[in-house]
């Protein structure tokens, strides 16, 4: 499997060995991006790469489903943002894509923490602000939210049985988790054969339908490393109830594999 990721010194001298900027570095690299897309549905190859604050690029590539709804897709551009929030990254400067970004991924990328900054980049187009894409936009002030997804939180979640490393791994993922509308934050982990583990958190988005679950974040990661669901052995899912976090995992889970997987509720912790 090839490198999913750059940072934002690798990524500069790709630029200068180029003889160009790390936006045009980082656009050279999409077919590798769109390479990684799961598209067993549409067959129709996304690829995006987005740049963090610090200057790192990650990796991202739509994700498809055979058998579930439509719904349960991942977008290119939330696989991107998925992969860097995961990875530590706390805003997105630029997003570079093969196409121009749908509504769903507008939406979803205008609950960024610093998506007024946000910077859209296409092949055939200039540079462009999110606000163009988007504009009079419903977000997370629209609600009474100051801070966006990627913002940097620690939640008090306490889950007694998930004590062992891929509970707490999950429980970690909750924790970390955006849901600043529901409140239900939700974090899954999952181990595969070969002992890896991949964790993922919810994202909650303002305009609801564009939310990420957090199994597909888990299976994004699980997915832009090269594997697979017959790669998975086991799971967990650590949530607080009331946004029919387990329903919904259990419904894609069970379609992908017949690995064991433990639900475990979390509860606010003192």
């Amino acid at each position: 499997m090839g490198q999913t990721m750059l940072d934002a010194a690798a990524l500069k001298v790709l630029a200068d060995k180029a003889g160009t900027d790390v936006i045009h570095a980082a656009q050279a690299l999409l077919p590798r991006a769109a390479a990684l897309a799961v598209v067993p549905v549409s067959d129709f190859y996304v690829g995006a790469i987005a740049i963090d604050q610090a200057g790192n690029a990650w990796f991202g590539a739509n994700q498809e489903f055979a058998g579930m709804p439509l719904g349960q897709t991942i977008h290119a551009e939330q696989s991107a943002i998925a992969h860097a929030w995961m990875g530590g990254a706390t805003q997105i400067v630029h997003m570079i894509v093969t196409h121009t970004p749908c509504g769903h991924c507008r939406q979803f990328m205008s609950e960024l923490h610093g998506a007024d900054t946000l910077c859209i980049h296409l092949p055939h187009l200039p540079a462009t602000p999110l606000d163009s894409y988007l504009p009079e936009r419903f977000g997370p002030a629209d609600l009474g939210i100051k801070t966006g997804l990627m913002y940097p939180v620690q939640h008090r979640l306490f889950a007694a049985h998930a004590d062992d490393e891929l509970g707490k791994a999950a429980l970690s993922a909750a924790q970390e988790s955006h849901a600043p509308y529901s409140g239900a934050h939700a974090g899954f982990a999952l181990r595969s054969r070969d002992g890896r583990i991949f964790a993922g958190r919810y994202a909650e988005n303002a305009a609801y339908n564009p939310s990420l679950p957090a199994l597909q974040c888990a299976l994004n990661l699980l997915h832009l490393h090269g594997m697979r669901a017959a790669d998975i052995a086991e799971g967990v899912l650590v949530y607080q109830p009331g946004q029919g976090h387990e329903r919904q995992t259990e419904m894609l889970w069970q379609m992908l594999t017949d690995a064991p997987l433990r639900l475990v509720v979390a509860e606010a912790g003192a």
